[in-house]
């Protein structure tokens, strides 16, 4: 049985998703986080502007969290092409 966007729903348990992700939408999340993390670290370095005010949107920290977020994604299209843990990290 598939559910919405290939995650495939566990037998008997239609409320549970498997933590299956192509290589399509993996790589489709990750050119959104790299555009997003560029947007950021432009906005982020423009000088401040004291006629306008202060800036009220956190610049510098959502490119760092786009930059966490797109690791993460990368570590996920490297197990995609058969990496796989180090014996010292347990297997669920």
């Amino acid at each position: 049985m598939q559910g919405r966007a290939g995650f495939g729903l566990h037998p008997g348990r239609p409320w549970a998703t498997c933590g299956v992700m192509s290589l399509f939408p993996t790589l489709i999340l990750l050119g959104a986080v790299l555009a997003v993390m560029v947007f950021a670290g432009w906005r982020g370095a423009l000088p401040p502007d004291p006629f306008k005010g202060p800036r009220m949107i956190p610049w510098r920290f959502i490119m760092v969290g786009a930059a966490a977020l797109a690791l993460l994604l990368l570590i996920h299209l490297a197990t995609l092409f058969g990496a796989e843990r180090p014996a010292w990290i347990p297997t669920p």
